[in-house]
């Protein structure tokens, strides 16, 4: 199956996914062809006019008041890319570059940037190719576009710096031998249109975003099987009682429980624990044998999870625009046959919608660790063993262990919600005086989804232990088949064991794999 980009057709987060993990051949329509075709005529009959534009017949960044005659194009536009090719440490996964090259092919064939169709061409030659450039994933303010990663791609394409091909590591010109592709000659501009955009922190964002989305969609049904686990009471999930706070996600989240809890015979009726209690007063003041209503982390399930649900809509727009979009400097308008100096490279709308993103899996992981610790405190269980052990406690410890990583997880993922887009530090000579860090979030996004997959993954080792003690044949017939997914990877822990491995392979199960850096 080829994926060919269609003039005026957006491209969707979960299909730049599919693309980028499947290696789906990428090509361009002919109308998109055109478009590409005629930007790239337009800026050449302005520089056949000797107009003074931006990376074409002048310097860069702080060097922006320098002119460099048309002749010098390709030695600024080569010194261009070796000179912002700074980033350090692990490289990216194969998948993550796929998915940054893909997005930056989308930019450019909206036909805005003026980069020669043989130059686009080559860059999806590499694509295809299977050629993974070596993109250090540290160093990139996100302004100016995501310089540092880009430009890593961009040698491997003029026949410079390394990549991985048939997983072996080697110099990018050997790279592009191998597979037949001839460098890339680049001209005036460039460069620069290989560069100078956002397409860094959207490719790794929808990467993270996706896998995000699945897991706060299968954490709906585990916080339905989490109630039955814990003798939830299901009433503060009826859609009535939503209809007077008007919050979209809060009341899909409740209507998803009540639904996914309806036939439960381990969820509990609050009428009945209302007549319980009833007939419990004897006209004295005293405790009653259970209480009338859940902790906050069962009955504000709706109230907590729903902005979670409403803020990854949000994210998921802004970083679908973002990936529609012309995100280069300067912009070529063919149609308008006119050239904009702007500023559509800066990252802060993706900045902040990776920021946005850490908080809400934040929240969720936040949850999760409560619910942890009612599971496994006797007092607070509504009649669990302690730890969940069920037999042989204190000779066994059960699940005491499993907390601690937890607990710990969540500790470190409260530091890591702390705003990258608001830390701008200016550079370049004052040029560059406010950048979003775009990429730095992304990153951290990628960090704090995989802690959230884990403590959620202990999470439903616990539910489904107490569903096991409790009686694993009264779960309703929503959450059965979550319950016998995880079932087939942890069976009931009868015995002390190490459960590391079980937890590595749940949080896989729910978020896929995880990826692996490519190396050094």
């Amino acid at each position: 199956m080829t994926f060919v980009l269609q003039q005026d057709v957006p491209v969707r987060l979960d299909q730049l996914a599919r693309v980028a993990a499947g290696g789906e051949p990428v090509e361009l329509s002919q109308a998109v062809r055109a478009r590409v075709h005629a930007s790239r005529s337009v800026l050449e009959k302005f520089v056949a006019d000797e107009r003074v534009i931006y990376g074409v017949n002048t310097s860069v960044g702080g060097f922006v008041d320098h002119l460099v005659p048309v002749s010098m194009a390709r030695r600024l536009q080569e010194n261009l890319l070796n000179a912002v090719a700074t980033n350090v440490g692990s490289y990216l996964d194969a998948t993550t570059v796929r998915a940054v090259m893909l997005a930056r092919i989308v930019s450019l064939a909206r036909g805005n940037s003026a980069i020669s169709p043989a130059n686009l061409d080559k860059l999806i030659q590499v694509c295809n190719a299977g050629i993974v450039p070596c993109v250090p994933e540290k160093g990139s303010l996100g302004t100016s576009g995501d310089l540092g990663p880009l430009a890593a791609i961009a040698l491997v394409c003029a026949g410079q710096w390394k990549a991985f091909y048939d997983g072996e590591q080697l110099p990018g010109a050997e790279a592009l031998a191998r597979a037949g592709i001839e460098p890339m000659a680049l001209s005036f501009k460039e460069g620069l249109a290989l560069v100078n955009g956002t397409s860094g922190m959207v490719g790794l964002g929808a990467l993270v975003y996706e896998r995000a989305r699945r897991l706060v969609e299968t954490y709906q049904l585990a916080s339905a099987l989490s109630v039955e686990g814990l003798a939830g009471m299901t009433k503060p999930f009826d859609p009535r009682v939503h209809g007077v706070k008007p919050h979209r996600g809060q009341a899909a989240v409740a209507a998803r429980l009540w639904e996914a809890l309806a036939d439960s015979r381990l969820a509990v009726n609050e009428r009945d624990t209302e007549l319980t209690l009833a007939g419990e007063m004897d006209g004295t003041a005293k405790a009653g044998s259970m209480p009338i209503e859940d902790a906050y982390s069962i009955r504000c399930t709706p109230q907590i999870l729903g902005p979670v649900v409403d803020c990854l809509d949000t994210v998921g727009k802004t970083l679908e625009n973002e990936l529609n979009s012309s995100n280069d400097n300067p912009i070529v308008l063919p149609d308008e046959h006119e050239v904009f100096h702007n500023g559509h490279f800066h990252g802060q709308y993706v900045a902040m919608a990776m920021d946005q993103l850490n908080i809400a899996l934040t929240t969720l992981t936040n949850l999760a660790n409560r619910r942890v610790d009612r599971f496994l405190d006797k007092s607070n269980s509504n009649g669990l063993p302690a730890f969940l052990c069920d037999r042989d406690p204190g000779l066994r410890l059960g699940l005491m262990g499993g907390q601690f990583m937890t607990a710990s997880l969540t500790a470190e993922t409260r530091t890591l919600s702390v705003p990258m887009s608001v830390q701008s530090l200016s550079s370049t000579a004052d040029f560059q005086d406010i950048v979003s860090f775009g990429f730095v979030a992304a990153r951290r996004a990628r960090e704090v989804l995989t802690n959230a997959a884990y403590v959620v993954a202990f999470e439903l080792l616990c539910a489904c232990q107490a569903a096991d003690i409790r009686g694993a044949g009264g779960l309703a017939s929503a959450t059965r088949p979550l319950y016998e997914r995880v079932r087939q990877i942890v069976p009931f822990l009868d015995r002390d064991e190490t459960i590391t491995d079980y937890i590595e392979a749940l949080a896989a199960d729910l978020i896929g794999p995880q990826v692996l850096v490519a190396g050094r």
